[in-house]
């Protein structure tokens, strides 16, 4: 008998370990778990990310051997993250976890609550074993859903409900506002206690308007194999390196044609300033097509710059701004071209952005790296002139 329960017990936590695994997850959520291999989240590592390598090789934490971006870039990573507490040696080692696993599927259906603090917020994680929080509206009063066959039209039909594997609580209202994600994506401040980013809140409150509304935008396409659903929500996390084209909606243009000149005005419909990432730089590309000539205009640009003593720096020294003219919530930006215009020309207007502003790419040592020095169009449009 002991043998017999010894075995059950290897089972049990062999089952449990492979729970944590967001493979286990693609049994039943085939869909959701190919979008979440292609995101920001999967790749959230040193390993497969680029730009967060680079800026680790130049951090000084690095030389203190404390990867101290763990608690945002791969909370999966338990046995880094216990070193860190613990003040021990914790640099990234090249595993599964980290590769494939850096910001799991389990994790974020974990988030509890969200605690504010002022360098850095952090995740609540639940204790409850299999026990993950999602968002459905129709089930909103159920804390442990569990796996079931419900019965309607007086028992003709049937359709099954929850998950054979875990149960569902529904009814955490921070997935239905957003504030599950602002663990890590409200604000971040540097030793100086100075802002490298931050994300106004109001943006994790209203059920209508949210993080996940925006960034997880619902879909064609079924949830879950178990129950064919019509769409769900997008787990690759639409974002300013990831799959830009679901934000574009965000973005409106228009143009206006005036005697000697034209204006072309933008606006960031986003509940928050349009680029977060300093790293960013975004551009506004306007050009004129005359019978056969293509007629290049001053690119606008829009960023912000930190740094210390009026000069750029890297996050970790920077103490203030140095300019910021990024897109702020809501802000429309009219922008004059002292150009006179002639019948028929052809006004191409395109807005998009660098992932690392390319005065940065040779101080991170990114010169080879092609992701990071394209140009990603996010909107383009062609006006004519009257």
């Amino acid at each position: 008998m002991k043998i017999i329960l010894s075995i059950i017990f290897i089972i049990l936590n062999i089952y449990a370990s492979e729970l944590i695994d967001s493979t286990t997850c693609k049994g039943c959520h085939p869909t959701i778990y190919g979008e979440f291999y292609d995101s920001s989240h999967r790749k959230a590592s040193i390993f497969e990310n680029k730009v967060h390598k680079a800026m680790w090789d130049l951090h000084p934490d690095k030389q203190k051997e404390s990867y101290t971006c763990a608690v945002c870039h791969t909370p999966t990573d338990l046995e880094l993250l216990k070193n860190l507490e613990e003040n021990k040696k914790a640099l990234p080692s090249n595993n599964n976890v980290q590769t494939q696993e850096a910001i799991s599927c389990v994790y974020c259906h974990s988030i509890k609550d969200v605690e504010n603090h002022a360098k850095l917020n952090k995740n609540v994680i639940s204790e409850e074993e299999k026990v993950f929080y999602s968002a459905n509206e129709n089930h909103r009063d159920q804390k442990n859903k569990s796996f079931k066959d419900e019965v309607s039209l007086f028992g003709m039909m049937k359709e099954k409900s929850g998950s054979p594997f875990h149960k569902i609580d529904y009814s955490n209202d921070n997935f239905y506002t957003g504030k599950m994600c602002m663990g890590c994506h409200s604000h971040m401040q540097n030793d100086n206690n100075f802002d490298l980013c931050r994300m106004d809140e109001k943006g994790a409150k209203d059920e209508e308007t949210n993080c996940i509304s925006c960034h997880m935008p619902k879909i064609a396409g079924s949830a879950t194999s178990i129950k064919i659903t019509k769409e769900h929500r997008f787990h690759g996390f639409a974002s300013g390196s990831k799959n830009q084209d679901l934000l574009a909606k965000y973005i409106k243009i228009d143009f206006k044609e005036n005697t000697n000149d034209f204006e072309v005005s933008i606006k960031n419909e986003a509940a928050h300033n349009l680029f977060l990432q300093p790293l960013r730089l975004a551009q506004l590309k306007v050009s004129i097509l005359r019978d056969s000539k293509t007629i290049n205009l001053d690119t606008k640009s829009f960023a912000r710059i930190i740094g210390k003593d009026g000069k750029p720096t890297m996050p970790w020294i920077a103490d203030s701004e140095i300019e910021n003219n990024m897109l702020k919530a809501n802000e429309r930006r009219v922008i004059n071209y002292d150009f006179k215009l002639q019948k028929d020309d052809k006004i191409e207007v395109i807005f998009g952005y660098y992932t690392v502003n390319p005065k940065m790419i040779e101080k991170l040592n990114l010169q080879d790296d092609e992701e990071s020095k394209k140009f990603n169009i996010i909107f383009s449009k062609f006006f004519y002139a009257k």
